[in-house]
């Protein structure tokens, strides 16, 4: 397969696989899934024909990102989309917690999205400093 990219593209597309690797497998310590470890090799692989030898470094057989790629500021995207979808989940929890109600039928559906935005907004201005937990 033949894929054509420019420089700035292919630089992207170097942001997006390490996110999804990061996203699979950061979690997982022996079970990695190594087929996207060997799919993230191979274009890490593709750096040094393109110039951009500070992005990956040799590992045994395999390429990886670079340190100084990892500490390039790509993990405060993923910071970012963690918080994202934290917050998300947090205030549906949340909202069906206060509905009484694990799934919600379609008559409640209208109910459930405005407890989310509430709670949505909550997090926007106060972050976590108004929840509290009663152990």
């Amino acid at each position: 397969m033949r894929l054509e990219l420019s420089p700035k593209q292919f630089r992207r597309l170097l942001d997006m696989v390490y996110i999804g690797n990061w996203i699979l497998n950061s979690t997982r310590s022996e079970d990695r899934i190594t087929d996207y470890d060997e799919v993230e090799s191979l274009v890490f692989g593709r750096c040094e024909k393109e110039g951009l030898t500070a992005l990956y470094e040799r590992m045994g057989d395999s390429v990886i990102p670079s340190r100084a790629f990892a500490e390039g500021g790509i993990h405060e995207a993923i910071m970012d989309y963690e918080d994202t979808v934290f917050f998300e989940i947090l205030a549906e929890e949340l909202a069906r917690r206060d509905m009484q109600e694990a799934s919600v039928d379609q008559d409640d559906v209208e109910e459930l999205n405005e407890r989310i935005t509430a709670y949505i907004a909550e997090f926007e201005r106060n972050g976590t400093d108004n929840i509290s937990l009663n152990l």
